[in-house]
């Protein structure tokens, strides 16, 4: 069995006290096999024997994403499943994720799904992703569509501006008298123009945003943001769901912003003018820096953009991004 195989179903099998005993031996797995933050670690001044925590850990900035295939030398490229994209400006303005096990990926994001949610079998999924469907490589359509098929639902799918083709398929599901879950996941801007252009009552489904305005609309803080959607669709909760191209784990939120990582996923905060130094209080904004475990293809340490929380239960927000950083799927800019 190949190092990363064996990793991968340790992983599956995790349990949160041995949390930082696997993250420290793939990262020196990672160091050894990947040449790009092996040289991003020494440039630091840094070597393995000074790192022993999950602290210590070095960060890779998410950039090396758009100007590096991050990939571990251990692995064929030729062989390579998927290679996810971003969306940009332009489209050489992207990250890309190289998957060597797109599998792998599809059943990992289904397992955490269903951590927090329950069977997809519960559920009929009608995902509103036009941004998403738009542009090819999107790892969150990748994962959506496994999600759909999962449901063994006809009435689960997509759509892109059909937005009363949307409404109808709700409304059928109502009348069927089904037993199962509506589960409207949506991008922030399409959510609004339903809550908009239309009168309608979403009470009894489970509204979850995702990404940001694509440039379609202003950005607009997460408190703005879901109180538009409360008064527009007559939710008392939005979830949301924080992911990225770069990563292969996601975390969720059942409401008022506040989300949980998932059982592969930790997530640490660095000083705003001091990426190197980490934040060790609750409730002090810095940036977030995402220990993603189900990265073992590529880089499991990954210093974001974006700007957060920890509290003390485990949980944290997410806040915004710093000046002049992309605007990215995930992007509430701060007041």
């Amino acid at each position: 069995m190949s190092e990363v195989k064996r990793f991968s179903n340790q992983i599956d099998a995790l349990k949160v006290e041995n949390f930082q005993e696997l993250a420290l031996e793939i990262f020196r797995f990672q160091y050894n096999h990947n040449k790009i933050y092996k040289k991003y670690v020494e440039l630091l001044g840094l070597n393995l024997s000074q790192i022993q925590t999950l602290r210590e850990i070095p960060f890779l900035p998410i950039e090396f994403f758009k100007s590096q295939d991050i990939y571990l030398s251990t692995l064929d490229k030729q062989r390579v499943e998927a290679v996810y994209q971003s969306s940009g400006t332009t489209s050489s303005n992207t990250s890309k994720h190289f998957v060597f096990d797109e599998g792998f990926y599809k059943n990992h994001s289904q397992k955490l799904f269903e951590d927090t949610y329950g069977p997809l079998s519960d559920y009929i999924i009608l995902a509103l992703l036009p941004s998403y469907l738009e542009r090819e490589n999107s790892s969150l359509v990748a994962m959506i569509d496994h999600f759909v098929q999962k449901t063994k639902n006809e009435l689960s799918g997509f759509y892109l501006y059909n937005y009363e083709e949307l409404l109808h398929t709700i409304e059928r599901i109502r009348s069927s008298n089904s037993s199962k879950k509506i589960l409207l996941w949506g991008v922030s801007f399409a959510l609004l123009d339903i809550a908009e252009k239309y009168e309608v009552d979403l009470s009894d489904c489970i509204v979850l945003e995702t990404g940001g305005m694509k440039g379609r609309r202003q950005e607009m803080t997460r408190e703005e943001l879901h109180d538009s959607l409360y008064k527009g669709l007559n939710v008392k909760s939005v979830h949301s769901e924080y992911g990225m191209t770069e990563l292969l784990s996601q975390s969720y939120s059942k409401g008022n912003g506040l989300f949980y990582p998932s059982k592969s996923m930790r997530i640490l905060l660095r000083e705003p003018n001091d990426p190197f130094s980490l934040i060790t209080a609750f409730n002090k904004a810095g940036g977030i820096n995402v220990v993603d475990l189900a990265n073992v293809d590529s880089c499991c340490f990954i210093e974001t953009k974006d700007i957060g929380k920890l509290h003390e239960d485990g949980g944290f927000e997410v806040l915004g991004r710093f000046d002049h950083a992309d605007i990215r799927g995930c992007n509430l800019l701060i007041n």
